[in-house]
């Protein structure tokens, strides 16, 4: 019986093709807060607690780069992790990203990089580096103008691919939940979730609660 390769953790920005990694990460690091403001109470030892907003989840990986055994540079793979905190032209800011790795999804930006090279070649070009990378949530358009929590749909309905647009972030902004992209993606047949077409028509089907 002939195992299986490892699936590679792929980071999808806006514009431009998918990143695959050259070896998976290690370990994710993956932190969610919420806003709390102490109200002062006469009398108490304890301040009453209120909520006030909830804070975006950061995202924290090392990615690692090597070619030595292929004697040659690894400038060009970690070019494209800079461009990921780029101001791009097409939409003069840097790209939001999808950090895709199995059933696990993020979308949020690049709030920082930090490449520490490890081994160079004998002409000085580095070929081993690790690249420590942090990310922040960050809502889409679509979901960043909902006033309130999105709910699950109860009734199926049709939407247009823009350019940029990945299944995760559709899941995200229409089931409020990233993780949910298999279900839009059986609905249409689609058997690689990075084999879209923009300006395609996708079937959003319901989640139906029983």
């Amino acid at each position: 019986m002939t195992a299986s390769k490892p699936t590679k953790a792929q980071l999808i920005p806006e514009t431009g093709g998918p990143i695959s990694v050259m070896f998976n990460p290690s370990q994710l690091q993956y932190t969610k807060s919420v806003q709390w403001d102490p109200q002062k109470s006469n009398g108490n030892d304890t301040a009453r607690q209120q909520w006030t907003s909830g804070n975006p989840a950061q995202l924290s990986f090392e990615l690692f780069f090597d070619r030595y055994e292929e004697n040659s540079s690894i400038r060009g793979d970690i070019e494209r992790i800079l461009t990921l905190t780029v101001i791009s032209g097409e939409l003069h800011r840097p790209p939001m990203v999808d950090f895709v790795w199995g059933d696990f999804a993020f979308h949020g930006v690049f709030k920082q990089v930090q490449i520490t090279y490890t081994m160079f070649l004998t002409s000085g070009q580095p070929c081993r580096a690790k690249v420590q990378c942090s990310m922040e949530e960050a809502l889409d358009e679509a979901s960043a103008g909902r006033s309130s929590p999105a709910q699950s749909p109860d009734h199926a309905k049709m939407r247009r691919l823009k350019r940029g647009e990945t299944l995760h972030s559709i899941a995200a902004t229409e089931y409020d939940d990233p993780n949910e992209w298999r279900r839009i993606a059986d609905a249409n047949g689609i058997d690689n979730p990075l084999d879209l077409t923009p300006g395609a028509e996708l079937l959003i089907p319901p989640i139906i609660t029983r």
